[in-house]
């Protein structure tokens, strides 16, 4: 018995060291919907609602007070980009961003969002060509050790995810760099947007994070936080742990769990409930938007003759659903287009891209697929005008 009740206590000390989860400081109910970022105002919004800032300021500004504070996008053309989740299949949107570029078409983005690979690649895309080589090197270097590490069995039966993240959040200090995000300030305060999506895990709901508003801001621990957004975009539930973002309500500081935005949308632009032919109204704006939608993915549906075991069913059927989700995303996007007076633009990897990754961030499929998007950049991308299975009369 003595050596059976050994054997227990070097168990229990074994998972209870190995499985040990962050204290998490729950936001209580009453209270999801009023806390903030502490020193930053207007820096974020639920994805499914109109945001306050547009309510209460923006819709009620005089062309005066919209020239003064969006003075680089006031009385011009706008563009819009929305890059979507995808993974590894992410060096296909950065390789049709760099060869617009090299084809000298590429124009700059009044706004640009992300979605989880998309996070990665939008303040990139914000920035503009200059940033084309770094994100290259993010989407044909990287393989899988440098996005995450495996848990043990223990540490994933008593933790909060199968992998760690660490090396993810290297990979963000080495590229998102403090200049970037002051470029990105100086960007914002032209009046030009860089907005990221998460979901708030306890709260059920998306989150739009306005990358700009903190990068402008006075917090000393704004690099962290737009990384740590950056992090929550891209981390899948249950693969990865969920981002810990801090937040005050009443002088009483709160967890929020975030996590991969793809889990609300695989893609996004601007909340349904925003009259954007007033915002454009407002921002005198010329001629009809352009939005220009990037999906990371293979839209086409494709065969795959299953093994009936468990793994197989459930990884098939969560690719199915995401393929799914993603055509719906694009559906509503083109039904705002309509409504708004806005020209749809969208762009996906080709069915003939017949490449297939051994692991899951393989630098030598992801170049040849950088490489393909590269060349239909550069020779002039025949943007869908409607997304796939739609006749437009």
């Amino acid at each position: 018995m003595k050596i059976i009740h050994l054997i227990s206590i070097i168990l229990i000390v074994a998972i209870s060291g190995c499985t040990t989860v962050p204290e998490h400081r729950s936001v209580p109910e009453n209270l999801i919907t009023k806390v903030e970022l502490a020193e930053i105002t207007n820096a974020r919004f639920w994805g499914d609602e109109l945001p306050k800032f547009t309510r209460e300021t923006l819709l009620k500004m005089s062309h005066a007070e919209a020239r003064e504070n969006f003075s680089g996008i006031y009385a011009k053309p706008h563009n819009y980009l929305a890059i979507s989740g995808g993974g590894a299949n992410g060096a296909f949107g950065a390789g049709i961003l760099a060869g617009w570029s090299a084809a000298g078409t590429r124009p700059e983005f009044t706004m640009v969002t992300g979605v989880s690979t998309g996070a990665l690649t939008a303040p990139f895309a914000f920035l503009g060509p200059d940033y084309d080589e770094q994100l290259k090197k993010v989407f044909t270097t990287t393989s899988t050790k440098d996005i995450a590490t495996k848990r043990n069995v223990i540490a994933v039966a008593f933790g909060d995810s199968m992998a760690k993240t660490d090396p993810l959040k290297k990979l963000l200090k080495k590229y998102i760099t403090e200049e970037m995000i002051e470029a990105i300030a100086t960007e914002t305060k032209r009046g030009r947007r860089l907005f990221i999506g998460t979901v708030n895990l306890e709260a059920g709901r998306p989150v739009i994070w306005n990358i700009g508003s903190i990068a402008a801001s006075n917090r000393e621990d704004k690099v962290e936080l737009i990384h740590n957004i950056l992090l929550a975009s891209a981390s899948i539930p249950v693969a990865f742990p969920p981002v810990t973002i801090a937040v005050e309500a009443d002088g009483v500081i709160y967890d929020e769990l975030h996590v991969d935005g793809g889990t609300g949308s695989q893609v996004f632009v601007y909340p349904a409930a925003l009259d954007w032919r007033k915002i454009t109204k407002i921002l005198k704006v010329q001629g009809k938007p352009n939005v220009y939608v990037i999906r990371n993915s293979f839209l086409d549906p494709n065969y795959l003759g299953m093994k009936r075991n468990l793994l197989p069913i459930g990884i098939r059927t969560i690719d199915s659903l995401i393929r799914t989700q993603g055509i719906g995303d694009l559906y509503q996007i083109y039904a705002l287009t309509k409504r708004d007076g806005n020209e749809f633009n969208l762009a996906y990897i080709p069915s003939d891209f017949i490449e297939k990754p051994l692991e899951g961030f393989d630098p030598v499929y992801m170049t040849k697929l950088f490489e393909r998007g590269y060349q239909m950049g550069v020779g002039g991308y025949p943007w869908k005008k409607a997304p796939p299975g739609f006749i437009i009369h």
